[in-house]
């Protein structure tokens, strides 16, 4: 009886592991089709979020961006006329990026991620003879874009240069071209001054009650507040001469009657200096992918030039000049390469 009881229990074990595999059967079979259909949604999800993964690498690939300057300055239009122009979709995506002020790009272009180009004025380099004085192997040029002249204009009772020494003088507001470069041609010219930085609009009143000697803008000419504004007799803009002081990141430049009817007479010249404003970028190693965008934008910039010099656009494109070289700066490979096309090209067809 015992042995009954045993094999009874046996046989039952067996029939229950039997219904256990039935069930686990009947389960596994239920479920195999969501487990393929998730399968399937997880592929599927795999090859769509692959493509979107590679579309923004293609993107990416092929973005500049480029350091302007203040919101409201001629830099940053420039970059975005630029950015119309050689803007490609995914073949080349530009930014035009709002900064602190041309003098704050050349830092945005070596230390902040996403920036390959810069506009900027040459003699903010000299910030950087002490703590970097191989700037030059990091920065090239791509374009002059255009002269900044240097305007020092002044009340009645200043005769010259010399007699600024000590008086209030006005350099715009901080990030502004003058603001940097002002204060450093006053001192390579050895006149200590008094430094004021609030807005010129302002200054100029100030001006006008006495309050301040001058004020010094650089920008290109004509500036628009000489020509829409009147003058008591004796306000003028100083000679400002071009000397061995200035070889190094400046040029010589002149104001004349045209160009301000009101405050110089006919046939006058003043000379004076200008900042050459230009379009550099980092210097990427040859074959780099930062390299090969940059060299993508100058094949499109320079190819299309004429499109920025049409109506519509700046004034300032009709003026540039492609083969102008910049002081103090070597030019960038891929740049200086299609400008030997483009004299080898001339030759053949002689």
């Amino acid at each position: 009886m015992g042995a009954g009881n045993t094999r009874a229990q046996g046989w039952g074990l067996m029939n229950m592991s039997a219904r256990y595999l039935i069930c686990f059967a009947v389960i596994v079979a239920t479920l195999a089709p969501a487990v393929g259909r998730l399968e399937a949604q997880d592929q599927s999800s795999a090859r769509r979020l692959s493509a979107f993964e590679a579309r923004q690498e293609k993107i990416n690939a092929w973005t500049v961006g480029i350091a302007g300057g203040l919101i409201e300055g001629a830099p940053l239009r420039l970059a975005a006329e630029m950015a119309r122009v050689v803007d490609d979709g995914t073949n080349l995506h530009v930014l035009p990026i709002v900064t602190r002020g041309p003098t704050e790009n050349v830092n945005s272009l070596l230390y902040l991620r996403g920036v390959d180009l810069a506009v900027i004025n040459t003699d903010v380099l000299d910030e950087y003879r002490i703590q970097m004085p191989d700037i030059g192997r990091h920065v090239v040029y791509l374009l002059n874009l255009f002269p900044s002249e240097l305007h020092v204009f002044v009340r009645p009772e200043i005769r010259n240069l010399e007699d600024l020494a000590g008086k209030k003088v006005n350099f715009n507001t901080l990030g502004t071209a003058a603001s940097y470069s002002g204060p450093l041609i006053f001192s390579r010219l050895g006149i200590d001054v008094e430094k004021m930085f609030v807005p010129h609009p302002s200054a100029l009143q100030q001006m006008r009650r006495g309050d301040i000697a001058a004020v010094v803008f650089v920008t290109s000419k004509p500036v628009e507040i000489f020509l829409r504004e009147k003058w008591e007799p004796g306000f003028k803009f100083l000679p400002v001469p071009y000397d061995s002081r200035f070889e190094d990141y400046y040029l010589p430049a002149s104001l004349n009657a045209v160009e301000y009817p009101a405050l110089i007479t006919a046939g006058e010249r003043i000379p004076t200096i200008s900042v050459p404003t230009v379009l550099v970028a980092y210097n990427w190693p040859v074959g780099s992918n930062r390299f090969q965008r940059v060299a993508r934008f100058t094949e499109y910039l320079f190819s299309r030039i004429d499109r920025l010099q049409a109506p519509g656009f700046d004034a300032k494109w009709k003026t540039v000049n492609l083969g102008a070289t910049v002081p103090g700066l070597s030019r960038f490979a891929a740049a200086q390469a299609w400008l030997d096309r483009q004299v080898h090209k001339a030759q053949t067809k002689e």
